[in-house]
């Protein structure tokens, strides 16, 4: 298995092995889990972690089918999150809101892995929508407005891209 650092991407990557230099949720300990699992142990996605694991909805619990097939990952951070309007993030905790947070939770998951070299293009997401991701390196976004932090991390069976917004499907 290759370095699991060796492909990272993005200008927070330093910031977040400072941040998380040991330890389950450093590159190298998310490298172990799969990817819900990993994203459990990062202390950058929290509310992320909430949302798929049924805290935010128990009618929508997405952990098991991240942990069982291959996927890309575009995880928005804590920060993320707290852009959102606090009477949007109330909605998807409710019954009604189930559907919504699955559709945005699914619309962030690309079947199969990206490295960062092929990164850049349309992906198909597993909501049904498509993403656009554009640039290299350390400056790479999606859908025009959500910059990816660190890309290439990489999990048991996915690689994540942090991002720093929440991306909206079109709904």
């Amino acid at each position: 298995m290759a370095e699991p650092a060796a492909d990272l991407v993005g200008p927070g990557c330093a910031a977040y092995a400072k941040k998380v230099p040991s330890g389950s949720g450093s590159v190298q300990g998310m490298a172990k889990d799969p990817v819900a699992t990993a994203a459990s142990n990062n202390p950058l996605l929290k509310t992320l972690v909430a949302a798929v694991s049924g805290k935010v909805n128990r009618q929508v619990n997405l952990a098991d089918t991240l942990n069982g097939a291959e996927f890309t990952v575009f995880a928005p951070v804590d920060s993320a999150f707290a852009k959102l309007p606090k009477a949007t993030v109330k909605s998807l905790s409710t019954p009604k809101g189930a559907a919504t947070l699955r559709s945005v939770l699914t619309y962030h998951v690309v079947p199969g892995q990206i490295a960062p070299d092929s990164i850049d293009g349309r992906h198909k997401t597993v909501q049904g929508g498509t993403l656009q991701v554009t640039g290299s390196g350390d400056n790479l976004k999606v859908n025009g407005s959500a910059s990816v932090i660190c890309g290439g991390v990489q999990t048991a069976n996915a690689t994540v891209y942090l991002i720093d917004s929440v991306l909206m499907p079109k709904m």
